[in-house]
């Protein structure tokens, strides 16, 4: 009897649960945090000093985390008298010496993510006997208002306890404090009183200052130290309707944020993906965010809801008032919102436009939101195409927002195709609080109070950004640029929009204020690069290329980390580099599934910027889609469908999700920085499977399940094989081509 075999081969495999492990024999007697905010532009500095206590060199690792949207600026390794730097190049200048350190077995790396808002930093250096070493490393981010206050979030993660371990948080702010406080595991129970806080009217100063007893006793301490965070919250006093506007050495910085304005009526359609692969906790959990979503909706809002598959199902086919007893109906609807079929993004885009477009009220907001969890894969799915379908559709009259769910959507699609309908995409994180993921982005964007904002600037030039379709309240504008030939009489700042039918304007003589504050020029730099990384995404050609030598240009003048540049750092032994990469806003997302780590690879990186999610064998990051659904199962002899396996299975949808939705229900190991590699084949399975030959084997697994069922041996402690045959129910059987013995 033949049947179909799967073999599972593994290179160099060795499966290592944990993190960074503090070591008994090197310790960190110092780690300090110092970060200062000025105009709501953060630069933090992170400085750890390390020794070796053996009697023999070692290599000693410096393992931090930052704010997913900041740039590293600056990194510097101080030993022997010596320092060594990181210089920012441009990547391909880059290319050679990451090659050639991959190949060496040595370092190499990638910045990526790591949990939803962080990025993970890791070097190491080789220190001698009784020596020690200081590693620094500094960074910058703009902060953003949200919800009515700026959160500037700091990652105390030394994985010891230090004898001196300290965080102090300077905040400086021309227009006032209205408010400051401090949340995050780090600010609660046996850490509470390791925190001081002080505010004058201008300044605040947040210090964090444990003890070695504090730093074990803690909710999220033990022996390895701390590991959690501090957020300081606040936000300025907003006198003036025009809003703050600071100048130094011919750049400007403007915050714009009037908050004593009539709230607009807003017009919503709600686009949902109802689709197979949205089945089980994705599907319960947008049912009640949008139940949640549809009672907070205000009486004079007119809203419209779509779901689709296949095809299109509507609530109603037209805009209807948010009065009680349309919500209530709306609500059941919600409620008995079903999972089946395939995802036809274009044709549910287009109809929600429709909805909009034929039903305008003068005075309103409207607003088009998409949530999806995969690629279109029904009616239209060529990506141009539904790139130019949709904006044809809008003509750049509402924005539209793309929330992408779960850890396998396309989000380089959902970016694309609402930064060309002036939105913003959100990534929706696949956990047990997505509904209120969810609820928190509606909430962003529930009260508009200004629509067609143009912000103008006589005297200004090199702006970023100066047109908005819309400000929320709680949010803020903010633009920068330079004053032309920095001349300072001739400079005139206005701002026009629309609130409800009125066309208004702000603008007032003396507004600009004076400042010696360095970092203005930075801010320019920092948003000019942040919104060219979007604008490049959108374009092609000469365009698209003009673009990316610009953001080359800035990063490397200003020294920031994109995804355009790399960190060199030349390290004290002889011929080592480390090529530091950070990914664009669009890449791998971070940690949604049980990912491991490995060690016994000569060509394993150690000093990198990087992230629990996977990354490929020389340690870049890769994206793995959702399977298209298949609607038979066959060999590659006989190409027969197999008894009792249905193709794409109704309830437990593609494999990806499967395994995903079965790991996360179980008890979660401590993730790791490095996966298994995902295509290198070689060692048996017997590595992670003990009992399960594959010497008969001559096929090997797609690199598409060959992390997934790892992930069932080594975290859920269940049979490979077994895994394999309840994963036959979902995949296509081309990939297989060698029979089973009747042993198995």
């Amino acid at each position: 009897m033949e049947r179909t075999v799967l073999q599972i081969s593994i290179f160099g495999l060795l499966l290592a649960f944990g993190t960074t492990q503090p070591k008994d024999d090197w310790e960190i007697y110092s780690f300090h945090i110092n970060s200062t905010v000025t105009s709501r532009y953060a630069t933090t500095i992170i400085t750890s000093r390390v020794a070796n206590r053996k009697d023999e060199s070692q290599e000693i690792e410096f393992h931090v985390r930052i704010p997913k949207n900041a740039f590293i600026s600056k990194f510097r390794m101080f030993m022997d008298g010596q320092v060594y730097d990181g210089v920012v190049k441009a990547k391909e200048a880059a290319e050679q010496q990451y090659t050639d350190a991959v190949s060496r077995g040595e370092s190499a790396g990638i910045v990526s993510s790591v949990g939803r808002t962080l990025e993970e930093f890791k070097t190491s250096v080789t220190v001698a006997a009784h020596k020690k070493v200081t590693f620094e490393l500094t960074y910058e981010e703009l902060l953003k208002r949200t919800l009515g206050k700026y959160e500037l979030q700091i990652h105390a993660r030394p994985m010891q306890p230090v004898n001196d371990f300290k965080v102090d948080v300077y905040i400086q702010e021309n227009a006032g404090i209205s408010f400051i406080s401090v949340k995050g595991g780090l600010s609660t129970g046996a850490l509470a009183n390791a925190v001081t806080k002080t505010h004058a009217d201008t300044e605040a100063w947040v210090h964090f200052y444990p003890t070695v007893d504090q730093q074990k006793t803690c909710d999220s301490c033990g022996d390895k130290g701390m590991n959690g965070d501090l957020v300081i919250v606040y936000d300025v006093n907003r006198d003036r309707s025009l809003g703050d506007i600071k100048t130094s050495s011919g750049y400007f910085v403007h915050h714009f944020a009037p908050s004593q304005l009539a709230r607009i009526p807003k017009n919503v359609v709600f686009v949902i993906d109802k689709s197979g692969s949205m089945r089980g906790k994705k599907i319960e959990q947008t049912r009640t965010a949008l139940i949640h979503i549809l009672n907070d909706l205000a009486e004079d809002d007119f809203f419209g809801l779509i779901t689709f598959d296949s095809s299109l199902y509507y609530w109603k086919q037209e805009l209807v008032q948010a009065n009680s007893q349309n919500v209530k109906s709306a609500k059941e609807f919600a409620g008995n919102i079903r999972e089946h079929g395939g995802t036809n993004i274009n044709e549910a885009l287009l109809d929600g436009s429709r909805m909009l477009n034929e039903n305008p009220r003068k005075g309103s907001a409207s607003i088009l939101i998409l949530l999806t969890d995969g690629d279109p894969t029904s009616g239209v799915t060529n990506l141009e195409q539904i790139y130019s379908n949709v904006m044809e559709a809008i003509q750049d009259k509402f924005p539209l927002y793309c929330l992408g769910f779960g850890f396998d959507v396309n989000f380089n699609f959902l970016e694309k195709l609402s930064l060309l309908n002036n939105g913003v995409a959100r990534r929706i994180y696949a956990d047990a609080d997505a509904d209120l993921q969810l609820k928190g982005f509606y909430d962003e964007v529930a009260n508009p109070l200004l629509t067609d904002v143009v912000m103008i600037y006589n005297g200004g030039t090199n702006l970023t950004r100066t047109n908005f379709s819309q400000y929320y309240n709680g949010s803020e504008i903010v633009v920068a640029g330079q004053i032309t030939d920095n001349n300072i009489e001739t400079f005139v700042p206005s701002v026009v929009a629309i609130s409800r039918n009125t066309s208004i304007s702000f603008s007032e003589k003396n507004s600009t204020t004076k400042s010696t504050d360095s970092n203005i020029q930075r801010v320019w730099a920092y948003l000019t690069v942040k919104q060219l990384l979007e604008k490049e995404l959108q374009y092609s050609g000469d365009e698209k290329a003009k673009m990316k030598n610009e953001i080359l240009r800035l990063s490397l003048k200003y020294n920031f980390v994109t995804p355009l540049t790399s960190m060199v750092v030349t390290k004290p032994t002889k011929d080592k580099t480390e090529v530091l990469h950070k990914p664009s806003e669009s890449g791998p997302p971070p940690d949604e599934r049980p990912s491991f780590g490995m060690s016994g690879l000569g060509s394993m990186p150690r000093g990198t910027i990087t992230s629990h999610s996977r990354v490929g064998s020389a340690g870049v990051a890769y994206r793995q889609h959702r399977p298209v659904p298949v609607t038979r199962f066959s060999t590659s002899a006989g190409r027969q469908r197999m008894p009792g396996f249905p193709g794409f299975h109704g309830v437990l949808g593609s494999l990806p999700d499967m395994a995903y939705d079965i790991a996360v229900d179980m008890p979660r190991l401590q993730h790791l920085p490095m996966p298994i590699l995902p295509t290198i084949p070689g060692t048996s399975l017997q590595l992670i499977c003990p009992g399960f030959s594959t010497s008969q084997s001559q096929s090997y697994l797609p690199s598409n399940l060959l992390n997934r069922a790892s992930v069932f041996c080594s975290q859920l402690r269940i049979s490979l094989f077994h895994f394999v045959l309840i994963s036959l129910q979902v995949l296509n059987f081309d990939s297989f081509t060698s029979p089973v013995p009747d042993s198995l």
